[in-house]
Order: C-alpha cells, then sequence, then structure tokens
C-alpha cells in the first residue's frame, strides 16, 4: 500500500462545494459501479479527454466502487459517496463507504484468480493511491495522470 495522508473530509451526508468537481451518492450496490463509469465518462469527454485517458479512469473508478460492495458496509444512508475533480494535469477520484473489516490493500494472488486483483489493476493504472479512514468511514482516493 502507497503512503496514505490525513483525510481531510469525514462523508457526514453532504459533500463540499468544489469548483468543477463531481459528488455523487449511489446505492450501495453493484449495479452503482455501471452508473459511476457513464457519469465519468461524459464528465471527462466534456473536458476534452478521450480514448485510453477515459478507458483507465472507468476501469479505476469501478473497481473501487465494486471495492466497497463487496467488502465494506454503506454510509448511513445505506450509499456510496464517489467524488473526482481535475487538480493540475491529474484526476483524481474519491470512494467512500463505511469501511470493512480490513484495510483496504493490494493483494498477491495468482494469475488465474478469478477475484482479489482490483487493487493491483488500480495501482497499475494511477500515478498514486492512499486510504483515509476515520470515525467509521474509509476513503480511497487516486491520483491519475491525465494526457489530454
Amino acid at each position: 500500500m502507497r503512503e496514505g495522508r490525513k483525510a481531510s473530509h469525514v462523508w457526514d451526508g453532504n459533500m463540499p462545494a468544489e469548483p468543477d468537481a463531481v459528488n455523487l451518492q449511489v446505492p450501495f450496490q453493484a449495479p452503482s459501479a455501471s452508473v459511476v463509469r457513464r457519469e465519468l465518462r461524459s464528465w471527462l469527454e466534456e473536458k476534452g479527454f478521450q480514448g485510453e485517458t477515459v478507458d483507465d479512469a472507468r476501469v479505476v473508478v469501478s473497481e473501487l466502487v465494486g471495492n466497497s460492495v463487496r467488502h465494506a458496509a454503506p454510509l448511513g444512508t445505506n450509499e456510496i459517496a464517489v467524488s473526482w475533480s481535475l487538480e493540475g494535469d491529474d484526476l483524481v477520484i474519491s470512494v467512500s463507504d463505511g469501511g470493512g473489516s480490513t484495510t483496504p490493500q493490494v493483494l498477491s494472488t495468482e494469475r488465474s484468480a478469478i477475484s482479489g486483483r482490483g487493487l493491483s489493476i488500480v495501482e497499475a493504472l494511477v500515478d498514486r493511491w492512499w486510504v483515509d479512514s476515520e470515525r467509521g468511514q474509509t476513503t480511497v482516493h487516486v491520483r491519475i495522470p491525465l494526457d489530454g
């Protein structure tokens, strides 16, 4: 796992308003990953990004939402909070849930394994990722360099 940083915000039912940031609350269920992928693709294409950049970001957000549903509890509203924004030349995505019994980490798995490789995929596609846990909430953040 890569180096973490102190949580700057614990989800309280209201996402902070940041210029040009997207903040979604989606149901704590697997189909939410497709909703989030679609919203992220539309937003990135609106910003002029396309191709592999968009595809990689969609894979990452899908893995993060899927991991929340499989391995964690929902937030108090039975939802997952997902946000993203541009920071310089990077896309920063954050996914918050009610936490699980373990801290998200890359697992060592066999190439033939059908599960357990999600964060390995994420790690291969992002510049940096980290986890903040505070007051029963876990947020996984990723930073993806964008080449417009």
